[in-house]
């Protein structure tokens, strides 16, 4: 038997919501199909884990959930040939703490395809600071790397949280001079601490605004979507990139065509869910090199699993600052 967190969905309430408990005796039968077992030792709370364990709609997919979408730990059983006991291993997404069982507990059963070699210099509570949020600020900069957008100010929305803090000091170790764009101006201090260059209030980014605006950024890495999004493509210079991972503020797009077809702006998705491996393996190669240890440290907090539930609206309300660590074991 194993502990983990669990999510069901109350289907007789009204409105409609969601139970979350810690349990002490989960079974292997919980954990859905794989071919590979892991003992899970850290995972992470990120904007989907907060919506899951909120009870908020479009995450669970299943009912109950195991929650989380990260984990980092030890290969236990493997029928996998690539994987075998004694493997420190990753996994960022693919639907686990959605579709599937994830992270959010002791024990997790997963495709052995989903998994990646945890690399030996990051440790395993490095690992989960890092998550999903990390492995997709690492995704953008490879994305502004290859359309060669880094020469000059590149801007980080949502810049204290676990996405933006992380992109700022990968942005910023690789020499970069990195603008950060916060609603939390109290935060400056720490953006500077990670490698920013300069700190600017998010509230003119987050209004309507013209098409075309004055030429400010070689390439931008965006998690708020909506009108910033569309401000920040408005202000990229010729031939820049933008790299889009998110929609905190908005799903839509109030833009025009004018920024790509005056200027040449690329607009680049980021998807850290089903990325291949070649690509995984890349970001986590380079997590491993170009990513401050000491500033991971230094943007991470560790709670105990039980925890987890209480921190979901804070991370909602884009009160948490860098990454939670969740101590699955503790």
């Amino acid at each position: 038997m194993f502990r983990a967190l669990r999510v069901a969905q109350v289907l007789d309430a009204t409105p409609p919501r969601s139970r979350v408990d810690l349990v002490e005796d989960f079974e292997d039968d919980a954990l859905g199909d794989g071919d590979v077992t892991v003992d899970v030792e850290y995972s992470s709370l990120n904007f989907k884990d907060g919506l899951a364990l909120a009870g908020r709609p479009g995450v669970a997919k299943i009912n109950p959930l195991i929650p989380g979408i990260d984990l980092v730990g030890t290969v236990s059983r493997s029928d996998d040939p690539r994987w075998t006991p004694g493997d420190h291993v990753v996994l960022n997404g693919w639907g686990i703490g959605e579709t599937h069982s994830g992270g959010l507990s002791q024990r997790a059963r997963v495709k052995g395809d989903w998994l990646v070699a945890l690399p030996e210099a990051i440790s395993p509570k490095r690992g989960a600071a890092i998550g999903t949020a990390g492995f997709t600020a690492m995704l953008a900069v490879l994305a502004l790397e290859r359309a060669g957008a880094t020469h000059g100010d590149v801007l980080v929305t949502g810049a204290a949280g676990g996405v933006g803090s992380i992109a700022i000091a990968v942005l910023a170790g690789l020499g970069h001079r990195v603008v950060a764009s916060t609603g939390r101006l109290e935060e400056s201090d720490y953006l500077l601490s990670l490698g920013a260059a300069e700190v600017i209030d998010r509230g003119p980014l987050g209004e309507p605004g013209k098409p075309l605006q004055s030429q400010r950024w070689s390439g931008a890495i965006d998690s708020a979507g909506g009108h910033t999004l569309a401000n920040v493509l408005a202000q990229t210079n010729y031939g820049g990139t933008v790299a889009s991972c998110g929609l905190a503020q908005s799903a839509e797009l109030p833009a025009t065509v004018m920024p790509f077809i005056l200027r040449a702006v690329t607009l680049t998705g980021i998807n850290s869910v089903f990325a291949p491996r070649p690509l995984r393996e890349e970001a986590w190669d380079r997590l491993a090199t170009d990513l401050d240890q000491g500033l991971l440290d230094a943007l991470s907090t560790t709670i105990p699993l039980a925890d987890a539930p209480a921190n979901a609206e804070r991370i909602l309300a884009g009160r948490v600052r860098g990454r939670i660590v969740v101590d699955v074991n503790a």
